[in-house]
Protein backbone atom coordinates (compact mmCIF):
# COMPACT_ATOMS: atom_id res chain seq x y z
CA UNK A 1 0.00 0.00 0.00
CA UNK A 2 1.15 3.32 -0.75
CA UNK A 3 0.72 6.01 1.36
CA UNK A 4 1.33 10.01 1.12
CA UNK A 5 1.67 12.05 3.67
CA UNK A 6 1.35 16.19 4.08
CA UNK A 7 1.91 18.70 6.12
CA UNK A 8 2.17 22.57 6.17
CA UNK A 9 5.56 24.91 6.97
CA UNK A 10 4.37 25.70 10.23
CA UNK A 11 6.03 21.99 11.43
CA UNK A 12 9.47 23.36 10.20
CA UNK A 13 10.49 20.10 9.65
CA UNK A 14 14.44 20.44 8.36
CA UNK A 15 14.65 20.08 4.56
CA UNK A 16 16.34 16.69 3.89
CA UNK A 17 14.90 15.03 6.46
CA UNK A 18 11.10 15.70 4.54
CA UNK A 19 12.46 14.84 1.38
CA UNK A 20 13.95 11.68 2.63
CA UNK A 21 10.64 10.90 4.28
CA UNK A 22 8.97 11.69 1.45
CA UNK A 23 7.00 14.33 3.15
CA UNK A 24 4.87 17.03 1.11
CA UNK A 25 4.82 20.25 2.94
CA UNK A 26 2.57 23.03 1.71
CA UNK A 27 3.96 26.31 2.76
CA UNK A 28 1.37 29.21 4.34
CA UNK A 29 2.00 32.36 3.21
CA UNK A 30 4.13 35.49 5.08
CA UNK A 31 2.75 39.13 4.31
CA UNK A 32 4.71 42.27 5.23
CA UNK A 33 1.96 44.65 3.67
CA UNK A 34 1.27 44.45 -0.01
CA UNK A 35 4.13 41.64 0.10
CA UNK A 36 3.50 37.81 -0.33
CA UNK A 37 5.82 35.43 0.52
CA UNK A 38 5.66 32.05 0.63
CA UNK A 39 7.07 30.32 3.70
CA UNK A 40 10.28 29.32 2.74
CA UNK A 41 10.10 29.19 -0.47
CA UNK A 42 9.53 33.06 -2.01
CA UNK A 43 11.89 34.22 1.87
CA UNK A 44 14.70 32.67 2.93
CA UNK A 45 14.61 32.85 7.01
CA UNK A 46 17.59 35.15 7.20
CA UNK A 47 15.86 37.84 4.85
CA UNK A 48 12.67 37.38 6.70
CA UNK A 49 14.55 37.75 10.61
CA UNK A 50 16.10 40.92 8.74
CA UNK A 51 12.71 42.20 7.20
CA UNK A 52 11.45 42.18 11.07
CA UNK A 53 14.07 43.80 12.67
CA UNK A 54 14.42 46.83 10.03
CA UNK A 55 10.75 46.99 8.47
CA UNK A 56 8.58 49.70 9.34
CA UNK A 57 5.41 47.07 8.88
CA UNK A 58 5.05 44.39 11.53
CA UNK A 59 4.22 40.88 9.21
CA UNK A 60 0.77 39.25 9.33
CA UNK A 61 0.15 35.36 8.01
CA UNK A 62 -2.02 33.51 6.23
CA UNK A 63 -3.05 29.63 5.97
CA UNK A 64 -2.64 28.17 2.49
CA UNK A 65 -5.75 28.39 0.37
CA UNK A 66 -7.96 25.54 -0.25
CA UNK A 67 -7.01 25.55 -3.69
CA UNK A 68 -3.33 24.91 -2.83
CA UNK A 69 -4.03 21.57 -0.78
CA UNK A 70 -6.79 20.52 -3.50
CA UNK A 71 -3.55 20.84 -6.03
CA UNK A 72 -1.54 18.72 -3.73
CA UNK A 73 -4.24 16.30 -2.66
CA UNK A 74 -5.04 15.82 -6.81
CA UNK A 75 -1.23 15.75 -7.53
CA UNK A 76 -0.40 13.39 -4.81
CA UNK A 77 -3.14 10.91 -5.40
CA UNK A 78 -2.20 9.57 -8.90
CA UNK A 79 0.42 7.33 -7.32
CA UNK A 80 -1.56 6.75 -4.14
CA UNK A 81 -3.48 4.78 -2.07
CA UNK A 82 -4.49 7.00 0.95
CA UNK A 83 -2.93 10.03 2.14
CA UNK A 84 -2.87 12.12 5.72
CA UNK A 85 -2.18 15.36 5.84
CA UNK A 86 -1.46 16.98 9.46
CA UNK A 87 -1.41 20.45 10.02
CA UNK A 88 -1.06 22.90 12.54
CA UNK A 89 -3.33 23.19 15.53
CA UNK A 90 -6.68 24.56 14.78
CA UNK A 91 -7.02 26.76 17.40
CA UNK A 92 -3.86 28.99 16.47
CA UNK A 93 -4.46 28.85 12.43
CA UNK A 94 -7.19 28.22 9.85
CA UNK A 95 -4.90 25.93 8.03
CA UNK A 96 -7.01 22.44 8.82
CA UNK A 97 -10.37 24.27 7.58
CA UNK A 98 -8.21 25.20 4.38
CA UNK A 99 -7.22 21.40 4.02
CA UNK A 100 -10.85 20.22 4.75
CA UNK A 101 -12.25 22.13 1.92
CA UNK A 102 -9.10 21.48 -0.26
CA UNK A 103 -9.85 17.72 0.14
CA UNK A 104 -13.78 18.06 -1.11
CA UNK A 105 -12.62 20.54 -3.89
CA UNK A 106 -10.01 17.83 -4.97
CA UNK A 107 -12.55 14.90 -4.50
CA UNK A 108 -9.87 12.38 -5.48
CA UNK A 109 -10.40 8.71 -5.36
CA UNK A 110 -8.28 7.39 -2.26
CA UNK A 111 -9.16 8.60 0.68
CA UNK A 112 -7.55 11.51 2.31
CA UNK A 113 -7.75 12.14 6.04
CA UNK A 114 -6.69 15.68 7.53
CA UNK A 115 -5.82 15.46 11.28
CA UNK A 116 -5.55 18.28 13.54
CA UNK A 117 -2.27 17.92 15.74
CA UNK A 118 -3.26 20.38 18.18
CA UNK A 119 0.92 21.72 18.06
CA UNK A 120 2.90 23.25 16.21
CA UNK A 121 6.53 23.81 14.87
CA UNK A 122 8.33 20.31 16.02
CA UNK A 123 5.50 18.90 17.75
CA UNK A 124 3.85 19.00 14.61
CA UNK A 125 6.87 17.58 12.53
CA UNK A 126 7.52 14.89 15.22
CA UNK A 127 3.90 13.88 14.81
CA UNK A 128 4.17 13.60 10.98
CA UNK A 129 7.59 12.06 11.03
CA UNK A 130 5.94 9.04 13.25
CA UNK A 131 2.92 9.07 10.19
CA UNK A 132 5.98 8.82 7.48
CA UNK A 133 7.35 6.29 8.95
CA UNK A 134 4.01 4.26 9.55
CA UNK A 135 3.99 4.93 5.32
CA UNK A 136 7.29 3.81 4.93
CA UNK A 137 6.89 0.18 6.44
CA UNK A 138 3.44 -0.50 4.71
CA UNK A 139 1.25 0.46 7.37
CA UNK A 140 -2.20 0.62 5.94
CA UNK A 141 -4.27 3.41 5.56
CA UNK A 142 -6.36 3.14 8.43
CA UNK A 143 -3.55 1.89 10.58
CA UNK A 144 -1.61 4.63 9.96
CA UNK A 145 -4.29 7.79 10.77
CA UNK A 146 -5.21 5.26 13.96
CA UNK A 147 -1.78 5.26 15.23
CA UNK A 148 -1.59 9.30 13.63
CA UNK A 149 -4.58 10.10 16.25
CA UNK A 150 -3.45 8.30 19.13
CA UNK A 151 -0.13 10.06 19.15
CA UNK A 152 -1.23 13.44 19.43
CA UNK A 153 -1.52 13.52 23.17
CA UNK A 154 1.89 12.36 23.31
CA UNK A 155 3.38 15.04 21.56
CA UNK A 156 4.63 17.98 24.05
CA UNK A 157 6.59 21.10 23.80
CA UNK A 158 7.62 24.03 25.51
CA UNK A 159 9.05 27.08 24.56
CA UNK A 160 11.21 30.04 25.72
CA UNK A 161 10.92 33.22 24.11
CA UNK A 162 12.52 36.41 24.94
CA UNK A 163 9.16 38.48 24.98
CA UNK A 164 5.70 38.22 24.63
CA UNK A 165 5.34 41.41 22.12
CA UNK A 166 5.11 39.45 18.62
CA UNK A 167 2.52 36.86 20.10
CA UNK A 168 0.15 39.12 21.16
CA UNK A 169 0.27 41.32 17.94
CA UNK A 170 -0.18 38.39 16.10
CA UNK A 171 -3.54 37.28 18.26
CA UNK A 172 -2.25 33.88 19.07
CA UNK A 173 -1.93 34.30 22.76
CA UNK A 174 -4.43 32.63 24.17
CA UNK A 175 -4.70 32.08 27.97
CA UNK A 176 -0.77 33.48 27.96
CA UNK A 177 -2.35 36.73 27.91
CA UNK A 178 -1.93 36.62 32.04
CA UNK A 179 1.58 37.16 31.45
CA UNK A 180 1.40 40.49 29.55
CA UNK A 181 2.46 43.40 31.74
CA UNK A 182 5.01 41.51 33.59
CA UNK A 183 8.04 42.98 34.00
CA UNK A 184 10.16 43.25 30.56
CA UNK A 185 13.27 41.34 31.67
CA UNK A 186 11.57 38.27 32.74
CA UNK A 187 11.71 35.31 29.77
CA UNK A 188 8.18 34.47 29.34
CA UNK A 189 7.67 30.43 28.91
CA UNK A 190 4.54 28.54 26.91
CA UNK A 191 3.20 25.47 26.39
CA UNK A 192 0.22 24.07 24.57
CA UNK A 193 -2.71 22.79 26.10
CA UNK A 194 -6.25 21.44 23.41
CA UNK A 195 -3.99 23.31 20.79
CA UNK A 196 -4.21 26.26 22.71
CA UNK A 197 -1.23 28.37 23.52
CA UNK A 198 -1.09 28.69 27.54
CA UNK A 199 1.68 30.03 30.68
CA UNK A 200 4.02 27.57 31.43
CA UNK A 201 5.93 30.04 33.69
CA UNK A 202 8.74 32.83 33.63
CA UNK A 203 12.44 32.94 34.37
CA UNK A 204 14.62 36.19 34.48
CA UNK A 205 17.43 35.06 32.37
CA UNK A 206 17.92 33.05 29.20
CA UNK A 207 20.21 30.66 31.07
CA UNK A 208 17.64 29.90 33.46
CA UNK A 209 14.90 29.25 30.59
CA UNK A 210 17.50 26.72 28.93
CA UNK A 211 17.70 25.05 32.15
CA UNK A 212 13.85 24.67 32.50
CA UNK A 213 13.70 22.89 28.64
CA UNK A 214 16.13 20.50 29.86
CA UNK A 215 14.34 19.80 33.12
CA UNK A 216 11.43 19.68 30.76
CA UNK A 217 12.73 16.77 28.72
CA UNK A 218 14.69 15.17 31.67
CA UNK A 219 11.34 14.62 33.76
CA UNK A 220 8.74 13.75 30.94
CA UNK A 221 8.88 10.07 30.99
CA UNK A 222 9.66 7.44 27.79
CA UNK A 223 10.50 10.07 25.54
CA UNK A 224 11.40 8.28 22.43
CA UNK A 225 11.62 11.57 19.99
CA UNK A 226 12.94 14.88 20.81
CA UNK A 227 13.39 18.25 18.54
CA UNK A 228 15.19 21.32 19.26
CA UNK A 229 13.83 24.56 17.60
CA UNK A 230 15.19 28.01 17.39
CA UNK A 231 15.82 31.33 15.61
CA UNK A 232 18.57 33.25 16.43
CA UNK A 233 20.34 31.46 18.68
CA UNK A 234 21.85 28.64 17.37
CA UNK A 235 24.75 28.11 19.84
CA UNK A 236 22.39 28.08 23.02
CA UNK A 237 20.33 25.22 20.55
CA UNK A 238 23.41 22.86 20.04
CA UNK A 239 24.50 23.12 23.75
CA UNK A 240 21.09 21.83 24.55
CA UNK A 241 20.98 19.07 21.98
CA UNK A 242 24.05 17.93 23.67
CA UNK A 243 22.38 18.14 27.10
CA UNK A 244 19.66 16.13 25.51
CA UNK A 245 21.35 13.27 24.41
CA UNK A 246 22.11 11.78 27.52
CA UNK A 247 18.46 11.43 28.05
CA UNK A 248 16.97 10.83 24.45
CA UNK A 249 17.88 7.84 22.74
CA UNK A 250 20.47 8.06 20.37
CA UNK A 251 20.02 9.27 16.94
CA UNK A 252 15.96 10.47 18.06
CA UNK A 253 17.01 14.39 18.46
CA UNK A 254 16.88 16.81 15.76
CA UNK A 255 18.17 20.35 15.20
CA UNK A 256 15.29 22.67 13.65
CA UNK A 257 14.89 26.26 13.02
CA UNK A 258 11.84 28.41 13.59
CA UNK A 259 10.66 29.49 9.54
CA UNK A 260 9.22 32.90 8.81
CA UNK A 261 5.66 31.73 9.42
CA UNK A 262 6.00 31.18 13.10
CA UNK A 263 8.68 33.38 13.56
CA UNK A 264 5.62 36.51 12.94
CA UNK A 265 4.16 35.09 16.12
CA UNK A 266 7.21 34.55 18.65
CA UNK A 267 10.06 37.01 17.46
CA UNK A 268 13.75 36.81 17.95
CA UNK A 269 15.32 34.50 20.28
CA UNK A 270 12.90 32.00 20.23
CA UNK A 271 13.84 28.27 21.16
CA UNK A 272 11.34 25.16 21.81
CA UNK A 273 12.00 21.98 23.22
CA UNK A 274 9.76 19.32 21.19
CA UNK A 275 9.14 15.48 22.33
CA UNK A 276 7.20 12.68 21.51
CA UNK A 277 6.47 10.02 23.94
CA UNK A 278 6.70 6.02 23.43
CA UNK A 279 2.67 5.82 23.71
CA UNK A 280 2.88 7.77 19.90
CA UNK A 281 2.71 6.18 16.04
CA UNK A 282 4.97 3.07 16.03
CA UNK A 283 8.00 3.08 13.93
Amino acid sequence: MVLKVVTDSSADLPEKLAKDLGITVVPLYVLFGAEVYRDRVDISEEEFYRKLREDAVHPSTTQPSPQDFAAVYRELSRGADGIISIHISGKLSGTVNSALRGRDIASVGPPVEVIDSLTLTMGLGLLVLGAARLAKNGAAFQEAVDKTRNGVKNIHLLGLLDTLKYVARGGRIGKAKTLLGTVLSVKPLLTLEEGETVPAGQVRSRARGIDRLFSFVENTPGVQEAAVVYNTTPDEARELVDRISAVVPAGRIHLATVGPVLGVHMGPGALIVALRQDQGPSV
